[in-house]
């Protein structure tokens, strides 16, 4: 049994998605960040960085329990672990790895910017405004270029590639991004979306 500590962030919802792609038996705890759970010394205990989304895993590597931190490392265990998700060609796998570590370099903490200085933050920065906006539409720009002529991100099949991407751009109002203007990232959206395991991860925690 996998127990999730999460909450309804995109990275958190990374993990729920795959998990529900995978049909793995899991439990969600709900920590609930915006009363600073991630803060309690209970949740310190299982993550030093007091950052959503945690696994526990009873059931390692070695038959053992475990607990991962991490999104993206999060993400690669669970393919490693079912087998799934990740291209088994040796190329493609190095491709789904690449767009994972973009997702995580980029994607992530670019758009995270943009969510703050354009929703969240208590007063207006012109600067970042301008900044992470304009970061933000390059992004879906480079998305835009790699998805022409591709289903995916990665490869031939649907990976955790586009799994960790996904959520992030399923905020793009939030972003100030209009996808019509990005229309290969709006097929692939569109695509994602429709997808049943996806739309069930999307409610996690309930």
């Amino acid at each position: 049994m996998i127990t999730l500590y999460t909450w309804g962030t995109p990275n958190g919802r990374k993990v729920s998605i795959a998990l529900e792609e995978l049909g793995l038996a899991y439990e969600v705890k709900p920590i609930d960040i915006t009363r600073d759970a991630q803060f309690s010394p209970e949740f310190l205990a299982l993550n030093p960085n007091h950052k959503i989304p945690v696994i526990i895993d009873s059931d390692g590597p070695d038959g053992k329990p475990i607990t991962l931190i991490e999104s993206g490392a999060i993400l690669l265990y669970l393919a490693d672990k079912t087998g799934r998700l990740l291209p088994d060609d040796p190329r493609e796998r190095c491709e789904a790895h690449q767009w994972l570590m973009f997702q995580m370099g980029s994607v992530g903490p670019m758009l995270g910017q943009a969510h703050h200085f354009l929703r969240f933050a208590p007063d207006v920065i012109p600067y970042a405004i301008d900044r992470y906006s304009k970061e933000a539409a390059r992004i879906y720009g480079v998305l835009n270029t790699r998805l022409a002529g591709r289903d995916w991100l990665a490869g031939s099949a649907y990976s955790i590639a586009d799994i960790a991407s996904y959520p992030w751009l399923a905020r793009h109002e939030w972003q100030g991004i209009d996808l019509a203007r990005y229309p290969e990232v709006k097929r692939w959206f569109d695509s994602i979306a429709a997808r049943p395991a996806v739309q069930r991860g999307m409610e996690i925690p309930r």
